[in-house]
């Protein structure tokens, strides 16, 4: 009985989580085609086969179809994190979690998402946190490695800095739209970053 219950729960989370994939997945491809704000929840619904009293057991607007989408990739940076302990130094851990992160198949998708962000005030003001998110996720990563408490303030260091980076790196990556891989600029970034001595204002 309690095995058919357990059963019976899984299905349900699996098929909770296959619909908010769904959603978010046209979701995203309406605000490409048609632009964040001419985008109704409406249309997302119906795109998704959903009913708009659906789609709020979901999200709470379209704006949080991107925080999701976000959020994804804040999990799956702190799990990389950890899985290229073998990079060596805590900033080339980093680098190439990022560059794990970015793979080519997802560079497109990114680069549409990046640009519909930039449409919107409110959105850009939400990314900010998007930041917060990475920042975080680097910072418990890195504890996981080394989780010696006097080392902490040093991973939160490293993980603003590792931000700083690939926020500068992504920045210009979207100002010349996309022309070379992504992670040509975080590696450039990262090794300005370990290489330039920063205290020379000259």
């Amino acid at each position: 009985m309690q095995d058919a219950a357990r059963k019976s729960e899984g299905l349900r989370e699996q098929k909770r989580i296959q619909t908010l994939q769904r959603i978010s997945e046209v979701g995203l491809k309406l605000f490409v085609a048609k632009g964040y704000e001419a985008t109704t929840l409406d249309e997302i619904a119906a795109a998704a086969g959903i009913s708009r009293r659906t789609f709020f057991y979901y999200f709470d607007s379209k704006e949080d179809i991107l925080v999701a989408y976000v959020d994804g990739y804040a999990d799956a940076l702190k799990a990389l994190v950890i899985e290229n302990a073998s990079s060596g130094a805590p900033l080339n851990i980093v680098r190439d979690a990022l560059v794990k992160l970015v793979a080519p198949h997802r560079e497109a998708q990114m680069l549409a998402t990046a640009r519909i962000v930039r449409q919107s005030q409110t959105l850009r003001a939400r990314n900010q946190g998007k930041l917060l998110l990475f920042e975080r996720a680097v910072f418990e990563g890195l504890c996981e490695l080394w989780p010696k408490k006097d080392s902490r303030d040093r991973w939160r260091l490293v993980a603003m800095m590792s931000m700083g980076t690939f926020r500068l790196a992504v920045d210009a990556w979207i100002e010349q739209d996309g022309k070379r891989p992504l992670v040509k600029y975080f590696q450039e970034m990262f090794r300005k970053l370990q290489t330039e001595d920063l205290s020379d204002a000259n």
